[in-house]
């Protein structure tokens, strides 16, 4: 009798994910009837890790505010409510805002173009330019002197300083031509002179600077750039108002297996997206969760466990854990609430904003 042989492929496993993501693809639900001050969306879709930032990230990047939120991934299906506004507290009523975010949301083919379309594609217009180093007085003003220098226009520009720390990702083009830069010597010119305007006088610390066609999401990079630097491990709030500090904790829930995060602080723009940005890119999964951010105060609870299923295993975890959210949080914090934590926003071409003492 013959026998068959099946060799198995890592492959298999992710292709018949992909397989069950077809057959139910995500769902939405919109309903501006039940809520008196929120338009309510349902997503429903099969579960995979990451799921949940790509759903918040798409409605962070239409400036949705999030009042509320429901979350629940555990087992192999994904739910999230969301009661969201526009920024001005009013219901989503706009046709055509609720008809993008039925097709955001609709299939799976379209959820993956939509979340790879709001910042994130490769373009022949521009060229991404990543920059970490530490920050002082006057950094993004040389910064983009050298780039004026080497005839390059800024078209947009995004820096956060945190903890002595400072990350951009900016977009440039050549002056000339207003096409992306993609000479090889003139890109490593450019990478060795920003390179060297971010190390300074300072040499105890590396500078980084990357160039290319960069496809990730530029907030999500930014926490990502400020987290390899390690700019949780010193507390931002030495000497200032402690009023101001974010509350975090996390707890064993040993019935469950998992670890219960909570956060209180006062609520601001892009919360939602920062804290489950960096718990994603920790590589931990939110199987349930809640967010109340209906006041001026907002609060979010979370169950987390490791991709693999496993809890927290120490105290030293659970604090890293602590610092990393507190981290993500100050960030996006500004000047006038938090001395040590700044973020910038440059759109088109100079002048700079000088309203920061970094920017004089």
């Amino acid at each position: 009798m013959e026998t068959c042989n099946m060799s198995y492929s890592p492959n298999m496993e992710e292709e018949y994910q992909k397989f069950i993501r077809r057959m139910n693809p995500p769902r939405v639900v919109i309903d501006n009837d039940s809520c008196q001050n929120a338009t309510i969306i349902q997503v429903d879709s099969a579960n995979k890790h990451g799921i949940l930032l790509e759903v918040v990230q798409i409605l962070t990047d239409l400036n949705f505010v999030v009042r509320k939120a429901y979350i629940s991934s555990d087992g192999g299906w994904f739910m999230d409510v969301f009661n969201v506004t526009d920024q001005e507290g009013n219901k989503i009523t706009d046709k055509e805002v609720l008809d993008y975010v039925r097709k955001a949301f609709g299939s799976e083919s379209s959820f993956m173009t939509m979340v790879k379309s709001i910042g994130m594609i490769p373009s022949d217009d521009h060229t991404v330019i990543e920059l970490i180093g530490s920050d002082r007085p006057g950094l993004l003003s040389e910064l983009c002197a050298v780039l004026t220098h080497l005839k390059c226009n800024v078209l947009n520009a995004e820096l956060w300083t945190h903890n002595t720390r400072a990350a951009s990702v900016m977009q440039v083009s050549d002056e000339e031509s207003g096409a992306a830069i993609s000479d090889p010597e003139r890109l490593a010119n450019i990478k060795q002179m920003l390179s060297n305007v971010l190390k300074g006088s300072n040499e105890a610390r590396e500078a980084k600077t990357a160039v290319g066609h960069g496809v990730t999401h530029t907030e999500r990079r930014l926490h990502q750039m400020m987290f390899s630097v390690r700019d949780y491990e010193r507390g931002a709030y030495e000497g200032s108002d402690e009023k101001q500090r974010p509350v975090v904790n996390v707890v064993d829930w040993y019935d469950k297996d998992c670890s219960v995060v909570t956060i209180r602080c006062k609520d601001r723009p892009k919360l939602l997206f920062d804290t489950i940005c960096t718990l994603t890119d920790m590589e931990y999964v939110v199987f349930h969760g809640n967010v109340d951010a209906e006041g001026p105060e907002a609060h979010q609870e979370y169950c987390i466990r490791h991709i693999d299923g496993s809890p927290m295993k120490s105290d030293a975890e659970r604090q890293r854990v602590i610092q990393c959210l507190e981290a993500a949080i100050e960030r996006r914090v500004s000047e006038a609430h938090n001395p040590r934590g700044w973020f910038a926003s440059l759109r088109g071409h100079l002048p700079i904003n000088k309203s920061h003492p970094s920017l004089t």
